[in-house]
C-alpha cells in the first residue's frame, strides 16, 4: 500500500521578462571543491541568471517545497524549484506531478507503460499511479534554487 502523498509544492509564480538584465560577474577562475587555490580577480564575462536558467521562458513556472520526501536529491523544505512544463518527461527526470489534485515532486520512473513516483528519502515508497487515479505530470523540474 502506498503511503500519502505527503509533501506538496506550492506556485508560487510564473516567469516573466524582467524589464532588463541583470548583468552578474562570471569569474574566470573556478572554485575548488577540495583543497583551496589562489583566487584571482578574473572576470571572465557578465553572467545573466534569466538567460542561464530559463530555457522556455512562456513555460517556466517557480514552485516552492514543503515536506522532506526529496531530501537525497538535495530538495528540501523551502527550496524553489524552476520548473519547464515544455520538456517531455523522462525516466529519472525529477517532476512535478498532480496526483488526485495534489501537486507533488517526485523522481519519474516509467517501466513497461506504467508511471511510478518516487521519492528521494527512504521513509517513503514509491507511489505506483493505477488507472483509478486521477495523475498528470505538470512539468520537469531543471533547477534547484536552495539557499545555504
Amino acid at each position: 500500500m502506498n503511503k500519502p502523498l505527503k509533501d506538496t509544492v506550492d506556485i508560487i509564480g510564473r516567469y516573466e521578462e524582467p524589464g532588463g538584465v541583470l548583468p552578474l560577474p562570471l569569474y574566470a577562475s573556478r572554485v575548488q571543491a577540495g583543497f583551496p587555490s589562489p583566487a584571482d580577480d578574473a572576470v571572465e564575462t557578465a553572467l545573466d541568471l534569466n538567460r542561464y536558467l530559463i530555457k522556455h521562458p512562456a513555460a517556466t513556472f517557480f514552485v516552492r517545497v514543503s515536506g522532506d520526501s526529496m531530501i537525497q536529491a538535495s530538495i528540501h523544505a523551502g527550496d524553489i524549484l524552476i520548473v519547464d512544463r515544455s520538456l517531455s518527461p523522462k525516466t529519472g527526470n525529477i517532476v512535478i506531478a498532480i496526483v488526485d489534485g495534489e501537486l507533488t515532486v517526485k523522481r519519474l520512473k516509467i517501466q513497461t507503460n506504467q508511471y511510478i513516483l518516487v521519492p528521494e528519502n527512504s521513509n517513503y515508497q514509491p507511489l505506483v499511479i493505477t488507472p483509478d487515479m486521477d495523475f498528470s505530470i505538470w512539468g520537469v523540474v531543471t533547477t534547484v534554487i536552495h539557499s545555504v
